[in-house]
């Protein structure tokens, strides 16, 4: 079991806060409080469903559990930031169409029960402070907070990479988003001052040092994604068409993680124009992977900003996912010296940018930053300085 020791003021006091709601619903002490982040991309921007290669970090934004075993098979939780309530049974478990908010837990139990791991009732309470909508990954932090809370109080000897595919799992068929096994995995397996370098494919992965003189930098447009959704399943499915109409030339490839850019231009015209766009971006992104890891290993700052800048044009101009301001954000980072690159992170149409900032360029960021984004859209920027955290654990 990974305990993680509290080093934050602010996680101290949510924490006590969390404790004390707790204790006046259910008249005890919570058990066990599990902590598990969200996250941000800094590479391998809708890699992940394409079986490619994503470079994310566990963010110290995160999900909040307190918990504590039930002699039934009931499981009662408080969402304390909706003030919503729910009750279910672990024989009974199907998606909640009057409290979605709820599906990832119920979905959680659903897959662990179904891969023979035999579960009590929990009595559960819960707190966020990653910005829902925002591109950072709330939901999977949701899902792996209730994963290790199950874990733990029915110690169960489920490695870490499983619990994520069961996570991912709840997602895809409890909150029917399909999506890749990125946020689960870096909130369950990250590590403080690291990045994750996560093959989509096979699962292995390795933790990458970041240069301890740069941040990581979140920027939040303000702006929810309203079209991520459907424009995320489109997408996927035209990645899923790419690879349909290139098997034609390429029996080989199961996934456009399998298609070089050279191979990518050679068969082009199998595709549509909209769907040839969609690859190029994923085949380029891929391509590019491990040449910026290898820069981020040796300290080369810049050459892996100039990757996250290719990243983000091929989001904006292939893979149309971008918005006017986070393309606002994203110019006005780039324009300040100490920020080697920008780009959106997670679905795009809204939510954040995440940039890679010199420790002692962050203040001029900040200001900089906000005060373009305020002058060219009339909003607030949240500017959030991320430290990069380890997974998810028990407090």
């Amino acid at each position: 079991m990974q305990l993680l020791i509290m080093s934050d003021l602010s996680l101290y006091h949510r924490l006590a806060s969390l404790r004390l709601s707790f204790r006046q619903r259910f008249g005890a002490d919570p058990a066990i409080v599990v902590r598990a982040p969200g996250r941000a991309n800094l590479l391998g921007g809708h890699t992940d469903y394409n079986e490619g290669f994503v470079l994310p970090v566990a963010i110290d934004r995160c999900v909040l559990l307190a918990a504590a075993p039930r002699a039934d098979r009931r499981v009662i939780l408080h969402a304390l930031d909706l003030d919503d309530s729910t009750e279910f049974s672990l024989d009974e478990l199907r998606p909640s169409p009057s409290q979605p908010w709820s599906n990832y837990q119920r979905g959680v139990a659903y897959f662990l029960e179904a891969r023979g791991y035999r579960l009590l009732g929990m009595n559960g309470a819960f707190t966020s402070d990653v910005p829902i909508g925002s591109g950072l990954s709330s939901s999977a932090a949701v899902e792996v907070a209730a994963g290790f809370a199950f874990r733990a109080l029915n110690e169960l000897d489920i490695p870490l990479p499983d619990l994520a595919l069961v996570c991912q799992q709840a997602e895809h068929e409890f909150a029917g988003v399909p999506c890749g096994i990125m946020d689960q995995f870096v909130s369950a397996l990250g590590r403080r001052d690291h990045a994750l370098l996560l093959d989509c494919r096979s699962l292995s992965y390795e933790h990458v040092p970041l240069p301890s003189d740069v941040r990581v930098v979140v920027c939040d447009t303000g702006v929810r994604r309203e079209l991520a959704g459907s424009e995320y399943r489109l997408r996927r499915a035209q990645c899923e068409e790419a690879v349909r109409r290139l098997q034609k030339a390429l029996p080989h490839i199961r996934a456009l993680r399998d298609v070089s850019p050279e191979e990518l231009e050679q068969h082009k015209d199998l595709l549509p124009e909209v769907v040839y766009r969609r690859a190029r971006h994923v085949v380029r992104e891929i391509a590019r992977m491990g040449e910026a890891v290898a820069a981020l290993r040796r300290g080369d700052v810049a050459a892996f900003g100039q990757a996250m800048k290719e990243c983000h044009a091929g989001l904006r101009d292939d893979y149309e996912v971008s918005s006017q301001e986070l393309e606002a954000l994203v110019e006005a980072a780039n324009e300040v010296e100490g920020c080697y690159g920008s780009r959106l992170t997670g679905a795009g149409f809204g939510g954040c940018i995440v940039s890679l900032v010199a420790a002692d360029a962050v203040a001029e960021f900040e200001r900089h930053v906000t005060q373009r984004y305020r002058a060219q859209t009339g909003r607030e920027a949240t500017v959030i300085v991320c430290v990069a955290e380890d997974g998810a654990g028990i407090i």
